[in-house]
């Protein structure tokens, strides 16, 4: 796969794809890629708005917000699959009419197959086999991706997002000795998700491992369209600016069936970007994390 291919990154809610896949999602677009961005949900379990209008609802709040992160990041397309958000595990959203978690699985992927046989795409970027932290709607994100991926006319390749435990187990530690990890909001890599299962993928099982520390400021432009969801927003806006850079200055990838050892490269064809080393380490301490005791 080379330059000018077609990369459609699927996510299950708007904002998804601001904290987890924004930079690839930046650096494709930038690179002449066309990137094609398909959400399951409208959002609708999301925080509401202070300000919305009078019949204004949270779907459609959120709608327009994911249109404006989609242009941040140069986003080609946008495609809405049209299922409600389910809410967490236990939710009385969980049986709502129309929500996402109990769609039949065939026909969920035969329309993200139609979006792929409609862009001829190359690769399909979803999400891990639980979905990072157990979402329901996050888990049928994985299980369609592989459904629409059976339906397509020509199969492309398939990457999974996940969270580097390993990697974020560091970063929390980094902010510990400087004494920055109170009244935070990060990902904690030993927290449980909401199957019961650890958060993301140890270091073993991933495949890819980007550098997307140059495109921070795009990746917190792109959150920041998200305004309404103000909890998560801005508690990971809000982190000093090392931290923001070493929680999601990188976005790692599993590659099902691709055998080898994480590797911190530029995942797709074409070669690396101009001023960025092929490889390189997740070295935090020689980026900017001085290491101090608290006093």
């Amino acid at each position: 796969m080379g330059a000018m291919s077609t990369i459609v990154f699927f996510h299950a809610h708007p904002d998804d794809e601001s904290s987890s896949t924004a930079g690839t999602m930046a650096r494709d677009a930038a690179r002449g890629d066309r990137v094609v961005l398909v959400v399951a949900t409208g959002g609708e379990c999301g925080e509401p708005a202070a300000d919305l209008a009078p019949g204004e609802t949270v779907a459609d709040r959120r709608h327009r917000e994911l249109e404006a992160s989609a242009a941040t990041l140069g986003v080609a397309r946008v495609e809405w699959l049209g299922y409600r958000d389910s809410g967490m595990t236990g939710w009385t959203q969980n049986k709502a009419l129309g929500a996402f978690m109990n769609a039949d699985l065939d026909e969920a992927g035969r329309k993200l197959a139609d979006v792929l046989d409609e862009e001829d795409a190359d690769a399909l970027v979803g999400y891990d086999w639980h979905g990072n932290y157990g979402h329901p709607d996050h888990v049928m994100v994985h299980r369609v991706t592989w459904s629409g991926v059976e339906q397509a006319a020509r199969r492309p390749r398939v990457l999974e997002v996940s969270i580097n435990r390993d990697h974020q187990e560091t970063v929390v530690k980094m902010a510990r000795l400087r004494g920055l990890e109170e009244g935070i909001h990060m990902p904690d890599p030993t927290s449980l998700g909401d199957d019961g299962n650890p958060i993301g993928s140890p270091a073993a099982d991933l495949r890819w491992g980007v550098d997307v520390r140059d495109l921070v400021d795009v990746k917190k432009a792109a959150m920041r369209c998200h305004a309404s969801q103000v909890t998560d927003i801005e508690g990971f806006t809000s982190l000093p600016p090392e931290l923001f850079e070493a929680t999601f200055g990188w976005e790692f990838y599993r590659e099902p069936g691709v055998v080898g050892s994480l590797d911190v490269n530029w995942p797709f064809e074409g070669g690396p970007w101009p001023g960025t080393p092929s490889h390189c380490t997740c070295d935090l301490e020689g980026r900017g994390w001085p290491v101090r005791s608290r006093s």
